[in-house]
């Protein structure tokens, strides 16, 4: 299986000493390529450095999380105009709105957000989304940019099924993580995955976040990494019937032509 991981956060600290092992490891579960996620002033930088020194195997993401919406001022969003001029960085993001922790004023939030949309329509890049708890508000920030902007993924997916048949009736990508093994909260997401539309699916781990709960053995460390992409496919599939290699096969498609990635060499 060929796989593409649209959302690594390789820049965390709990990668610093053994970048190249993890690496070589998604390799070996058949990782052709990954996005890596930049989230916050000091992040995203790090993630365009990270595929600048992985050409062709590392792509990047910028943008600042709601956490962070307190950073985009002036001098922030110049920041973020000035790496998406560079051509490792395919997507803006991740942004959005989260209401479940609250870790930066919901008005503040709100203006991140938007400023980030107008971002994307200035570059015509893709959305690389975050929405917890705030679906309704999400909805009503993207409904206002309608026509303006260029394609759009929910990342990390966890939410109702009214709010997946509202995301999708947006046209709305989805990206599904290890959330979907994680039977304390994400029992529900089995049952409604199969509604995604195989052109509209994408996988991630969002590592070091969100390790598999199935995954066997289970790893001491309770770190997520990317070779554990091949255990969520597999979990998926099952869910939507399918075999793992047809979702591979679509869902690597599908990334690849949402986010503009050129073939492996």
């Amino acid at each position: 299986m060929e796989l593409i991981d649209i959302g690594a956060n390789l820049g965390h600290e709990s990668f610093d000493h053994d970048l190249d092992a993890v690496l070589a490891r998604a390799r070996a579960a058949g990782i052709s390529q990954m996005l890596v996620t930049g989230a916050s002033r000091e992040g995203s930088p790090k993630a365009l450095a990270l595929a600048q020194a992985h050409p062709g195997f590392l792509y990047a993401t910028a943008g600042v999380h709601p956490h962070h919406a307190l950073e985009v001022t002036a001098e922030g969003l110049a920041e973020l105009r000035a790496l998406h001029a560079h051509p490792e960085v395919l997507a803006v993001g991740e942004c959005g709105l989260d209401y479940f922790r609250d870790l930066a004023p919901r008005h503040a939030q709100r203006r991140a957000f938007e400023q980030q949309l107008e971002l994307a329509a200035e570059f015509g890049k893709p959305l690389f989304l975050h929405q917890r708890d705030a679906h309704a508000d999400f909805m009503g920030v993207m409904k206002e940019f309608e026509g303006r902007i260029g394609p759009a993924v929910v990342h990390c997916f966890t939410g109702t099924r009214e709010e997946l048949f509202d995301c999708l009736d947006a046209d709305f990508y989805i990206g599904i993580t290890g959330w979907l093994c994680d039977e304390r909260r994400g029992g529900h997401l089995r049952e409604i995955v199969k509604n995604i539309p195989a052109d509209r699916l994408m996988i991630e781990t969002d590592a070091p976040y969100l390790l598999p709960r199935t995954v066997r053995p289970m790893p001491s460390h309770r770190r997520n990494e990317p070779m554990y992409l091949q255990h969520i496919v597999e979990e998926l599939a099952r869910d939507r019937g399918e075999t793992p290699e047809q979702t591979a096969a679509a869902s690597t498609a599908t990334a690849r032509a949402f986010f503009h990635i050129p073939d492996p060499a």
